[in-house]
């Protein structure tokens, strides 16, 4: 194993007698695994039993059974350990009175993709602020930014603009750890917040996911690749038009299209032209969707192959796309309506 993420850490006996005897809940996800696909809740239930008191879900739910954006989960009890579940994603985005009245602790553990929009950070986020005003803290087990921490991409979100897939004002490839940006909330946001952060070893800033030696679990049901995180940073905007991100195919966010493209030819061409192909070929080709956007209609688009991790820049490829078809196709190209991920006022794409 090259890289041992913060569950491998805290689950050896030196860093496991500082936990027992707490009532602890658990934040995790199906992607919440060690280095042999041993589940961080299994894990710690098997080691501490009765303290562990409850477990929280992010979007999708603890098993990831959800498959697409705003489709809520409800309290459950897991049945592998027979406690209660709470959901974070639906009525409730935070944990509420009654769940944390349960517990001292929460120990978080969420396989993150390095990109602002992606919600689980945010649930991290809003845990962290009911933490801090009951006296509760917080444990983060670090995991590997799959795409790196070196290079960060996009717009800072601006104020007015923060939601449920923004708020602080972080890029949209923020190259950051969750155990960073834990830390990052605490100073910027939560100051009297108990927080530890249960750090990696071995994992260094240059790493994507495949250098760590780490088994890839789908951190999503449409994150289904390390290629797919690769490029999402950029071709997440792609949920803001009417052009299919590839939700719906089995490789979502690499490919993507709508029915009305037809000059394939000529948008590439623009791309090439503002400089957004470095590291990346793109492929035409043709997909129907079987869910999401345009489900059952053929598309026509492309399939991203990235080539060069180094020279590519996803958010920079993605705007240009956007605009070549605006350029190309404008006639037929539209942003959509509201509401995304419980924005009812803006527009998805400003999000």
């Amino acid at each position: 194993m090259c890289v041992a993420t913060g569950i491998e850490i805290i689950s050896r006996p030196s860093q496991l007698k500082d936990i027992k005897g707490r009532k602890i809940g658990i934040l995790c996800h199906h992607a919440s695994v060690d280095s042999r696909l041993n589940h961080t809740k299994d894990i710690l239930y098997g080691l501490l039993k009765k303290d562990i008191k409850c477990l929280f879900s992010p979007q999708h739910g603890l098993y990831a059974e959800k498959q697409d954006n705003m489709i809520p989960s409800n309290d459950c009890i897991d049945k592998d350990t027979g406690l209660l579940v709470f959901s974070l994603y639906g009525d409730n985005l935070c944990p509420d009175d009654h769940a944390l009245s349960m517990i001292d602790t929460i120990i978080i553990d969420l396989q993150d993709v390095g990109t602002r929009v992606y919600t689980y950070i945010w649930t991290m986020f809003l845990a962290m602020k009911e933490a801090e005003k009951k006296g509760i803290e917080i444990i983060v087990l670090d995991r590997p930014n799959p795409v790196g921490g070196e290079k960060v991409e996009g717009h800072i979100i601006l104020r007015d603009y923060f939601s449920f897939v923004g708020m602080a004002p972080i890029p949209m490839r923020h190259g950051l750890t969750i155990g960073e940006l834990a830390l990052y909330f605490k100073g910027a946001f939560f100051p009297s917040l108990s927080l530890k952060v249960i750090k990696m070893e071995g994992w260094k800033r240059w790493m994507y996911f495949d250098d760590t030696n780490l088994p890839w679990v789908m951190p999503s049901p449409n994150m289904p690749t390390l290629d797919a995180a690769i490029v999402y940073s950029g071709q997440v905007m792609l949920e803001g038009a009417n052009i299919s991100e590839g939700r719906g195919t089995t490789r979502p966010f690499e490919i993507f299209g709508a029915p009305y493209l037809n000059a394939l030819d000529e948008i590439a061409a623009q791309m090439k032209k503002d400089g957004a192909l470095s590291g990346v070929r793109l492929r035409k080709l043709q997909f129907e969707p079987v869910f999401n956007k345009w489900a059952g209609i053929t598309c026509r688009g492309f399939q991203a192959h990235i080539l060069n991790r180094q020279n590519f820049c996803p958010y920079f490829f993605t705007l240009s796309f956007i605009a070549s078809v605006m350029r190309v196709e404008g006639e037929n190209f539209s942003f959509i309506p509201p509401p995304y991920e419980y924005v009812y006022d803006k527009l998805p794409f400003d999000v």
